[in-house]
């Protein structure tokens, strides 16, 4: 057997400043190596990055499909309102987050190609699984399936994305993946209705299982595993759970920028858990009127108009929010935090006034003007939480920070409104009652708003004292 000869890029910083530089380095056959620092990628992937948003979007319209389905499931099953925020956040959320981390620390040791792969069909199978149940436990169990598929997805993608593309093009690189959400919101809630409208909501999920399975396929045909893993070089790389989470939690701003998104995205699933009931609850007379000169189906014309909503505005605003957020961070990493700060702080009140709208067109246009300010902040956060991080704990910052934000948003947004709006039923009656309920979710975002400005702070401060 002969030696095979990898030849290694310069060792570069995450500003591409050269540090060291390796000559060709003979393996042992079968042996590769893993640069500690990670390579400094000069062109921007754009064929590799629209594969990876397109998985995203597949990931965000089997979670989000529910939420159009909500009124028919809710009937057929005879569920409250409190069991379908448990079966829309909480069940998802359970073993997303418990599965979370040592998924990402495997993100960060092994191919992550194949990883995403194998998420790709454990969330699709679970999501065919969901058309199959007879009660609140069957759902229940299938939601969880689909959130320990979803789990192994973004850390892995998002550490592979950065060693993708270079530094000066992350926030764009890692919007186009989070574009996912808004597209696979947008198709979550078309296709959703209009199946739904149909089919029957089992159908819905059928039908939106089968394309993951067929990409899982095409996947590790189409990407390469751009890291030099590691048989000789995995020991010096791996960094013990413990330590890894004690050194990314020294730093104060990071451990803001992981509970802010939380409080963030208890807006956000809150708002979207409940977005086709409210509409169905409270405007049932403009929406039917504008059904019927369409001729659609009040749940098929809702599920259209909500998923353009969504697709355009969320999308708009996260492309946006990359492309603008590299430029005001030339000057500084905290610019991504501090560009968080004002999206999400503008965002808060819109989020309170969706609800309250006595017009549906008015509560169509808020809620397209909050989704926009939200959605900007997804590059810039994320390319923060990437830039921080050393490379080989990329995996695990990104894990953490999606622990905060499906503890606090996933598992607790749906769940809380559910419950109050059962609590204000009784108080105010089911339209009001709901309304009121949505109508809470601006109070977390507002204070996500104001954990972002501190954490900016934070972010100079450790500058600062790191330049010392």
């Amino acid at each position: 057997m002969t030696d095979q000869v990898i030849r290694q890029f310069p060792l570069t910083t995450p500003d591409g400043v050269v540090v060291a530089e390796f000559p060709d380095v003979a393996f042992p056959a079968g042996q590769t190596a893993t640069p500690i620092a990670g390579d400094s990628p000069k062109v921007f992937p754009i064929g590799v990055m629209l594969l990876m948003m397109l998985i995203y979007t597949l990931n965000f319209f089997d979670r989000q499909i529910l939420t159009i389905l909500v009124e028919p499931i809710k009937a057929d099953l005879h569920l409250s309102d409190s069991q379908i925020g448990a079966i829309s956040g909480l069940a998802f959320a359970l073993l997303y987050t418990a599965a979370g981390l040592p998924l990402a620390r495997l993100a960060d040791k092994t191919n992550r190609v194949h990883m995403i792969s194998g998420a790709l069909v454990v969330w699709s199978v679970f999501t065919i699984a969901c058309g199959f149940t007879r009660g609140f436990g069957q759902m229940l169990l299938t939601r969880v399936g689909v959130g320990v598929g979803e789990a192994g997805c973004t850390p892995a993608a998002h550490s592979l994305i950065t060693d993708y593309v270079p530094r000066n093009r992350r926030a764009l690189a890692l919007a186009m993946y989070q574009m996912g959400v808004p597209l696979g919101s947008l198709t979550g809630l078309v296709v959703g209705g209009i199946l739904a409208s149909t089919l029957g909501w089992r159908w819905a999920f059928f039908i939106a299982g089968a394309p993951g399975l067929v990409l899982a396929v095409i996947v590790p045909f189409a990407m390469k595993e751009p890291r030099r893993i590691a048989s000789v070089a995995a020991d010096a790389v791996a960094i013990p759970l413990r330590e890894g989470l004690a050194t990314l939690w020294r730093k104060r701003s990071f451990a803001y920028i992981c509970v802010a998104s939380g409080f963030s995205a208890f807006a956000f699933y809150g708002l979207s858990a409940f977005s086709g009931s409210l509409y169905i609850r409270t405007h049932p007379e403009q929406l039917g009127t504008l059904a019927r000169s369409a001729g659609m189906a009040p749940t098929a014309m809702l599920g259209i108009m909500l998923g353009l909503m969504v697709g355009i505005c969320g999308g708009l605003g996260t492309f946006l929010g990359g492309f603008l957020s590299d430029r005001v961070a030339k000057a500084s990493i905290a610019n991504y935090v501090l560009f968080c700060a004002v999206a999400i702080t503008a965002a808060a009140p819109l989020f309170a006034l969706v609800a309250l709208a006595p017009d549906m067109r008015v509560s169509l246009g808020l809620f397209g003007a909050a989704l926009f300010c939200q959605t900007m902040s997804y590059g810039p956060v994320y390319a923060a939480i990437q830039t921080v991080a050393e490379p080989r704990m990329r995996g695990m910052a990104v894990a953490i920070q999606i622990l905060f934000v499906n503890l606090i948003g996933l598992a607790l947004g749906p769940l809380f409104v559910g419950v109050m709006s059962d609590l204000f039923t009784g108080w105010f009656g089911a339209i009001s009652g709901l309304r009121y309920a949505i109508a809470l979710v601006g109070a977390p975002m507002l204070l996500s708003g104001v954990m972002f400005i501190h954490a900016t702070r934070l972010v100079h401060r450790e500058d600062a004292a790191a330049a010392i």
